[in-house]
Protein backbone atom coordinates (compact mmCIF):
# COMPACT_ATOMS: atom_id res chain seq x y z
CA UNK A 1 0.00 0.00 0.00
CA UNK A 2 1.38 3.34 -0.70
CA UNK A 3 1.12 6.41 1.06
CA UNK A 4 1.40 9.78 0.21
CA UNK A 5 2.23 12.93 2.14
CA UNK A 6 0.64 15.91 1.09
CA UNK A 7 1.68 19.42 3.05
CA UNK A 8 -0.71 22.12 4.37
CA UNK A 9 0.07 25.51 5.37
CA UNK A 10 -1.85 26.28 8.61
CA UNK A 11 -1.20 30.15 9.76
CA UNK A 12 2.89 29.77 10.26
CA UNK A 13 3.11 25.64 11.05
CA UNK A 14 2.97 22.98 7.64
CA UNK A 15 0.69 20.30 9.04
CA UNK A 16 1.77 16.98 7.19
CA UNK A 17 -1.26 14.95 5.88
CA UNK A 18 -1.04 11.15 4.98
CA UNK A 19 -3.13 9.53 2.68
CA UNK A 20 -3.87 6.15 1.97
CA UNK A 21 -4.15 4.80 -1.39
CA UNK A 22 -6.93 1.87 -1.35
CA UNK A 23 -6.08 -1.74 -2.92
CA UNK A 24 -8.50 -2.25 -5.73
CA UNK A 25 -11.34 -5.02 -5.71
CA UNK A 26 -9.75 -8.67 -6.22
CA UNK A 27 -11.47 -10.56 -8.48
CA UNK A 28 -11.16 -15.04 -8.60
CA UNK A 29 -10.43 -16.29 -11.98
CA UNK A 30 -12.02 -19.97 -11.73
CA UNK A 31 -11.80 -23.21 -13.57
CA UNK A 32 -14.79 -25.36 -13.90
CA UNK A 33 -14.42 -29.49 -14.53
CA UNK A 34 -16.48 -30.51 -17.72
CA UNK A 35 -15.65 -34.22 -19.45
CA UNK A 36 -14.63 -33.36 -22.53
CA UNK A 37 -11.31 -30.80 -22.08
CA UNK A 38 -8.02 -32.44 -21.92
CA UNK A 39 -6.14 -32.75 -18.56
CA UNK A 40 -2.86 -31.92 -20.42
CA UNK A 41 -5.10 -28.76 -21.98
CA UNK A 42 -6.32 -27.45 -18.30
CA UNK A 43 -2.13 -27.66 -17.21
CA UNK A 44 -1.04 -26.16 -20.66
CA UNK A 45 -3.27 -23.52 -19.79
CA UNK A 46 -2.68 -23.05 -15.95
CA UNK A 47 1.17 -22.97 -16.62
CA UNK A 48 0.76 -20.49 -19.39
CA UNK A 49 -1.96 -17.87 -18.49
CA UNK A 50 -1.44 -18.26 -14.90
CA UNK A 51 2.34 -18.63 -15.04
CA UNK A 52 1.74 -21.72 -12.79
CA UNK A 53 4.69 -24.19 -12.17
CA UNK A 54 3.99 -27.39 -13.43
CA UNK A 55 3.49 -29.32 -10.15
CA UNK A 56 1.17 -26.66 -8.94
CA UNK A 57 -0.39 -26.84 -12.28
CA UNK A 58 -0.82 -30.35 -12.16
CA UNK A 59 -2.03 -29.76 -8.48
CA UNK A 60 -5.01 -27.17 -9.33
CA UNK A 61 -5.69 -29.32 -12.42
CA UNK A 62 -7.08 -32.39 -10.19
CA UNK A 63 -8.51 -29.63 -7.97
CA UNK A 64 -10.86 -28.78 -11.00
CA UNK A 65 -11.60 -32.29 -12.04
CA UNK A 66 -12.33 -33.57 -8.60
CA UNK A 67 -13.78 -30.91 -6.96
CA UNK A 68 -15.44 -29.69 -9.82
CA UNK A 69 -13.83 -25.85 -10.02
CA UNK A 70 -10.23 -24.51 -8.63
CA UNK A 71 -9.06 -20.73 -8.35
CA UNK A 72 -6.29 -20.36 -10.93
CA UNK A 73 -5.61 -17.06 -9.39
CA UNK A 74 -6.31 -13.47 -8.00
CA UNK A 75 -6.27 -10.45 -9.56
CA UNK A 76 -7.57 -7.01 -10.17
CA UNK A 77 -10.85 -7.09 -12.10
CA UNK A 78 -9.50 -5.82 -15.47
CA UNK A 79 -6.73 -8.22 -15.17
CA UNK A 80 -9.08 -11.05 -14.03
CA UNK A 81 -11.33 -9.94 -17.53
CA UNK A 82 -8.44 -10.44 -19.26
CA UNK A 83 -7.31 -13.94 -18.20
CA UNK A 84 -11.03 -15.21 -18.44
CA UNK A 85 -11.33 -13.66 -22.10
CA UNK A 86 -7.60 -15.19 -22.65
CA UNK A 87 -8.56 -18.83 -21.77
CA UNK A 88 -11.78 -18.82 -23.15
CA UNK A 89 -9.95 -18.34 -26.47
CA UNK A 90 -7.87 -20.80 -26.36
CA UNK A 91 -10.11 -23.09 -25.60
CA UNK A 92 -12.42 -22.53 -28.32
CA UNK A 93 -9.67 -22.38 -30.74
CA UNK A 94 -8.80 -25.99 -29.94
CA UNK A 95 -12.45 -26.78 -29.47
CA UNK A 96 -12.92 -27.24 -26.13
CA UNK A 97 -15.89 -26.20 -23.89
CA UNK A 98 -13.68 -25.50 -20.72
CA UNK A 99 -15.38 -22.99 -18.70
CA UNK A 100 -13.38 -19.90 -16.89
CA UNK A 101 -15.26 -17.22 -14.68
CA UNK A 102 -14.68 -14.55 -12.55
CA UNK A 103 -16.11 -13.24 -9.12
CA UNK A 104 -15.18 -10.97 -6.57
CA UNK A 105 -13.39 -11.95 -4.07
CA UNK A 106 -15.16 -11.59 -0.50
Amino acid sequence: MSRKTREQTEGDVAVAEKTKTKRPPMYKVLLHNDDYTPMEFVIAILETVFHKDHTEAVSLMYTVHFKGKAVAGLYPRSIAESKVAKVLTLAREKGHPLLCTMEPDA
